[in-house]
Protein backbone atom coordinates (compact mmCIF):
# COMPACT_ATOMS: atom_id res chain seq x y z
CA UNK A 1 0.00 0.00 0.00
CA UNK A 2 2.77 2.51 0.68
CA UNK A 3 4.46 1.83 -2.54
CA UNK A 4 1.07 2.77 -4.47
CA UNK A 5 0.44 5.37 -2.29
CA UNK A 6 3.98 6.68 -3.12
CA UNK A 7 3.28 6.52 -6.90
CA UNK A 8 0.03 8.10 -6.32
CA UNK A 9 1.55 11.12 -5.55
CA UNK A 10 4.17 10.97 -7.27
CA UNK A 11 2.19 11.19 -10.36
CA UNK A 12 0.06 13.69 -8.84
CA UNK A 13 3.27 15.55 -9.01
CA UNK A 14 4.48 15.14 -12.32
CA UNK A 15 0.97 16.04 -13.27
CA UNK A 16 1.34 19.33 -11.00
CA UNK A 17 4.37 19.94 -13.01
CA UNK A 18 3.29 18.91 -16.59
CA UNK A 19 0.43 21.97 -16.27
CA UNK A 20 3.10 24.24 -14.92
CA UNK A 21 4.77 23.85 -17.79
CA UNK A 22 1.93 24.20 -20.03
CA UNK A 23 0.67 27.54 -18.30
CA UNK A 24 4.36 28.45 -18.68
CA UNK A 25 4.56 27.59 -22.44
CA UNK A 26 1.55 29.61 -23.53
CA UNK A 27 2.78 32.71 -21.78
CA UNK A 28 5.96 32.39 -23.86
CA UNK A 29 4.51 32.34 -27.30
CA UNK A 30 2.03 34.94 -26.42
CA UNK A 31 4.95 36.92 -25.79
CA UNK A 32 7.25 35.49 -28.50
CA UNK A 33 4.70 37.19 -31.04
CA UNK A 34 6.64 40.68 -30.07
CA UNK A 35 9.58 39.23 -31.26
CA UNK A 36 11.74 35.84 -30.17
CA UNK A 37 14.83 37.53 -28.96
CA UNK A 38 14.40 37.93 -25.02
CA UNK A 39 16.98 40.92 -25.56
CA UNK A 40 14.32 42.93 -27.48
CA UNK A 41 11.08 41.94 -25.74
CA UNK A 42 11.35 42.27 -22.10
CA UNK A 43 8.29 40.65 -21.44
CA UNK A 44 9.66 37.29 -23.41
CA UNK A 45 12.68 37.64 -21.24
CA UNK A 46 10.57 38.03 -17.60
CA UNK A 47 8.63 34.82 -18.85
CA UNK A 48 11.95 32.66 -19.87
CA UNK A 49 13.30 33.12 -16.82
CA UNK A 50 10.14 32.04 -14.85
CA UNK A 51 10.61 28.60 -16.97
CA UNK A 52 13.82 28.16 -16.13
CA UNK A 53 13.52 28.46 -12.41
CA UNK A 54 10.89 25.52 -12.70
CA UNK A 55 13.71 23.48 -14.90
CA UNK A 56 11.03 23.59 -18.40
CA UNK A 57 13.19 21.21 -20.76
CA UNK A 58 15.10 23.69 -22.84
CA UNK A 59 12.99 21.83 -26.21
CA UNK A 60 9.88 22.82 -24.52
CA UNK A 61 11.13 25.96 -24.22
CA UNK A 62 13.00 26.74 -27.40
CA UNK A 63 9.87 25.28 -29.42
CA UNK A 64 7.10 27.35 -27.47
CA UNK A 65 9.25 30.69 -28.64
CA UNK A 66 9.75 29.71 -32.11
CA UNK A 67 6.05 28.26 -32.44
CA UNK A 68 4.49 31.96 -30.61
CA UNK A 69 7.28 33.52 -33.31
CA UNK A 70 5.93 32.25 -35.84
CA UNK A 71 8.97 30.23 -36.81
CA UNK A 72 7.47 26.93 -37.28
CA UNK A 73 4.80 27.41 -40.19
CA UNK A 74 1.98 27.04 -37.35
CA UNK A 75 -0.79 29.62 -36.45
CA UNK A 76 -1.17 30.41 -32.58
CA UNK A 77 -3.83 32.23 -31.48
CA UNK A 78 -4.69 32.77 -27.70
CA UNK A 79 -7.32 35.27 -26.55
CA UNK A 80 -6.88 36.58 -22.63
CA UNK A 81 -10.46 36.58 -21.19
CA UNK A 82 -11.13 37.49 -17.67
CA UNK A 83 -13.60 35.83 -15.05
CA UNK A 84 -14.43 37.07 -11.72
CA UNK A 85 -16.92 35.59 -9.04
CA UNK A 86 -16.63 34.07 -5.69
CA UNK A 87 -15.59 31.00 -4.31
CA UNK A 88 -17.62 29.28 -1.43
CA UNK A 89 -18.65 31.24 1.23
CA UNK A 90 -18.04 34.31 -0.73
CA UNK A 91 -14.44 34.29 -0.72
CA UNK A 92 -13.92 36.85 -4.33
CA UNK A 93 -11.56 35.17 -7.17
CA UNK A 94 -10.32 36.67 -10.56
CA UNK A 95 -9.17 34.17 -13.28
CA UNK A 96 -7.13 34.42 -15.89
CA UNK A 97 -7.30 32.34 -19.17
CA UNK A 98 -5.48 32.35 -21.78
CA UNK A 99 -7.46 30.37 -24.82
CA UNK A 100 -7.73 29.79 -28.24
CA UNK A 101 -11.42 28.66 -28.00
CA UNK A 102 -13.43 31.63 -25.77
CA UNK A 103 -16.97 29.70 -25.92
CA UNK A 104 -15.15 26.18 -24.60
CA UNK A 105 -13.37 28.85 -22.07
CA UNK A 106 -16.59 30.37 -21.00
CA UNK A 107 -18.33 26.81 -20.97
CA UNK A 108 -15.79 25.68 -18.57
CA UNK A 109 -16.29 28.55 -16.23
CA UNK A 110 -19.63 28.47 -15.61
CA UNK A 111 -19.02 24.37 -14.65
CA UNK A 112 -15.91 25.09 -12.63
CA UNK A 113 -18.24 28.02 -10.90
CA UNK A 114 -21.48 25.66 -10.02
CA UNK A 115 -19.98 25.45 -6.10
CA UNK A 116 -19.46 29.21 -6.08
CA UNK A 117 -20.78 32.28 -8.24
CA UNK A 118 -19.33 33.51 -11.42
CA UNK A 119 -20.11 37.30 -11.29
CA UNK A 120 -20.53 40.08 -14.49
CA UNK A 121 -17.30 41.83 -15.74
CA UNK A 122 -16.69 44.07 -12.47
CA UNK A 123 -18.65 42.29 -10.05
CA UNK A 124 -14.96 41.74 -7.92
CA UNK A 125 -12.41 43.25 -10.17
CA UNK A 126 -12.73 46.73 -7.79
CA UNK A 127 -12.02 44.55 -4.89
CA UNK A 128 -8.12 43.66 -6.45
CA UNK A 129 -5.34 45.76 -7.53
CA UNK A 130 -3.45 45.40 -10.70
CA UNK A 131 0.44 45.36 -10.01
CA UNK A 132 3.14 43.81 -11.14
CA UNK A 133 4.45 41.13 -8.67
CA UNK A 134 7.85 40.32 -8.49
CA UNK A 135 9.42 37.35 -5.91
CA UNK A 136 12.65 37.67 -5.30
CA UNK A 137 15.35 36.63 -2.48
CA UNK A 138 18.89 38.03 -0.99
CA UNK A 139 21.89 37.23 -2.87
CA UNK A 140 23.63 38.15 -0.35
CA UNK A 141 23.56 38.44 3.36
CA UNK A 142 22.33 41.88 4.59
CA UNK A 143 20.66 43.37 1.99
CA UNK A 144 17.90 45.30 2.76
CA UNK A 145 13.97 44.67 0.98
CA UNK A 146 12.96 48.26 1.82
CA UNK A 147 15.98 49.67 0.47
CA UNK A 148 15.84 47.86 -2.40
CA UNK A 149 12.37 48.52 -2.91
CA UNK A 150 12.97 52.32 -2.85
CA UNK A 151 16.10 52.43 -4.61
CA UNK A 152 14.56 49.95 -7.57
CA UNK A 153 11.24 51.84 -7.86
CA UNK A 154 8.72 49.49 -6.47
CA UNK A 155 5.32 50.76 -4.98
CA UNK A 156 5.50 48.53 -1.87
CA UNK A 157 7.04 45.05 -0.67
CA UNK A 158 6.03 42.12 1.34
CA UNK A 159 7.77 41.08 4.43
CA UNK A 160 10.37 37.77 3.47
CA UNK A 161 7.87 34.65 3.81
CA UNK A 162 9.22 31.41 5.57
CA UNK A 163 11.67 30.59 2.75
CA UNK A 164 13.19 34.01 2.90
CA UNK A 165 11.23 35.03 -0.14
CA UNK A 166 10.03 38.87 -0.35
CA UNK A 167 7.23 40.22 -2.80
CA UNK A 168 7.85 43.46 -4.48
CA UNK A 169 5.19 45.05 -5.90
CA UNK A 170 5.47 47.57 -9.05
CA UNK A 171 3.13 49.16 -11.12
CA UNK A 172 2.21 47.25 -13.75
CA UNK A 173 4.11 49.52 -16.64
CA UNK A 174 7.41 49.33 -14.06
CA UNK A 175 7.97 45.49 -14.28
CA UNK A 176 10.88 44.81 -16.35
CA UNK A 177 12.83 48.05 -15.13
CA UNK A 178 12.08 47.13 -11.12
CA UNK A 179 12.98 43.54 -12.07
CA UNK A 180 16.14 44.63 -13.68
CA UNK A 181 16.88 47.14 -10.67
CA UNK A 182 16.85 44.67 -7.89
CA UNK A 183 19.82 42.55 -9.41
CA UNK A 184 21.47 45.46 -8.88
CA UNK A 185 20.03 46.38 -5.35
CA UNK A 186 21.57 42.55 -3.76
CA UNK A 187 18.40 40.78 -4.69
CA UNK A 188 18.08 37.68 -7.29
CA UNK A 189 14.47 37.56 -8.75
CA UNK A 190 12.67 34.77 -8.58
CA UNK A 191 9.65 35.57 -10.74
CA UNK A 192 8.12 38.36 -12.37
CA UNK A 193 4.55 38.50 -13.43
CA UNK A 194 1.41 41.09 -13.60
CA UNK A 195 -0.93 39.89 -11.10
CA UNK A 196 -4.08 40.87 -9.06
CA UNK A 197 -3.90 41.50 -4.89
CA UNK A 198 -7.12 41.71 -2.92
CA UNK A 199 -7.74 45.36 -1.18
CA UNK A 200 -9.66 43.63 1.66
CA UNK A 201 -8.14 39.96 2.28
CA UNK A 202 -10.57 37.39 4.34
CA UNK A 203 -8.79 36.03 6.84
CA UNK A 204 -8.75 32.43 6.82
CA UNK A 205 -9.21 31.90 10.53
CA UNK A 206 -12.57 33.59 10.19
CA UNK A 207 -13.87 30.27 8.27
CA UNK A 208 -14.16 26.90 10.04
CA UNK A 209 -11.61 23.77 8.80
CA UNK A 210 -14.41 22.56 6.82
CA UNK A 211 -15.38 25.81 5.15
CA UNK A 212 -11.63 27.04 4.39
CA UNK A 213 -11.49 23.17 2.89
CA UNK A 214 -13.99 23.82 0.22
CA UNK A 215 -12.27 27.04 -0.56
CA UNK A 216 -9.02 25.06 -1.39
CA UNK A 217 -10.83 22.48 -3.14
CA UNK A 218 -13.29 25.06 -5.07
CA UNK A 219 -9.38 27.02 -6.09
CA UNK A 220 -7.67 23.74 -7.05
CA UNK A 221 -10.33 22.79 -9.06
CA UNK A 222 -10.06 26.40 -11.04
CA UNK A 223 -6.45 26.32 -11.49
CA UNK A 224 -6.77 22.61 -13.06
CA UNK A 225 -8.82 24.26 -15.80
CA UNK A 226 -7.65 23.58 -19.38
CA UNK A 227 -7.51 27.23 -20.16
CA UNK A 228 -6.53 28.78 -16.30
CA UNK A 229 -3.44 31.10 -16.20
CA UNK A 230 -3.64 32.01 -12.48
CA UNK A 231 -6.12 32.39 -10.12
CA UNK A 232 -6.00 34.93 -7.65
CA UNK A 233 -8.54 34.54 -4.22
CA UNK A 234 -9.17 37.18 -1.03
CA UNK A 235 -7.63 35.19 1.15
CA UNK A 236 -4.70 36.66 3.81
CA UNK A 237 -1.72 34.88 3.91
Amino acid sequence: MGAQWKAYHKDLAANAKGRLFGKLAKDIMVAARHGADPAANSRLRLVIEQARKVSMPKDTLDRAIKKGAGLTGEVVHFEHALYEGFAPHRVPVMVECLTDNVNRAASDMRVLFRKGQLGASGSVAWDFDHLGMIEAEPAAPGADPEVAAIEAGAQDFEPADENGVTMFLTDPADLDLVSRALQGQGFTVLSAKLGYKPKNPIDPKSLTAEQLEEVESFLTALDAGDDVQHVYAGLAG
